[in-house]
């Protein structure tokens, strides 16, 4: 099942949280996005029915196995794309900002060429 722009949105914002804070919840989501509390509500409503988040009873949100999948990719893509732009001299906060437009669009094959490219750089030095 493919999954709309914002849903990977929401996940990557989801493990971004979990590596800082055990317990997440929709307001933590709502605090680091910048949206509404009705709107999350009903995105993490989405991701639950798709399988990708789980909701404990106490309103904690956790990535499912899949969820956790497509959200480290997403967040791979976003890193890889993030410092290719700043070695080409884009200023941190632009290129984050563009990586995260670019992430969702880009083919896994033009990924895996910047990825190797950018391995084959560190590498050389």
């Amino acid at each position: 099942m493919a999954i709309l722009e914002s849903g990977e949105m929401y996940l990557e914002t989801i493990l971004v949280l979990s590596k800082n804070k055990s317990d997440i919840r929709s307001i933590d989501v709502v605090e680091r996005m910048g949206y509404s509390k009705p709107s999350v509500s009903r995105a993490m409503g989405i991701l639950k029915d798709n399988g990708l988040i789980e909701i404990s009873k106490e309103g904690h949100i956790s990535l499912t196995e899949n969820g956790r999948s497509k959200a480290e990719k997403i967040y791979e893509r976003h890193t890889i794309l993030t410092n290719l732009l700043t070695s080409l001299g884009v200023d941190s906060k632009t290129a984050a900002e563009d990586a995260c437009r670019i992430e969702h669009y880009i083919s896994d094959k033009s990924i895996e060429a910047i990825k190797k490219h950018m391995n084959d750089i560190t590498n050389a030095d």
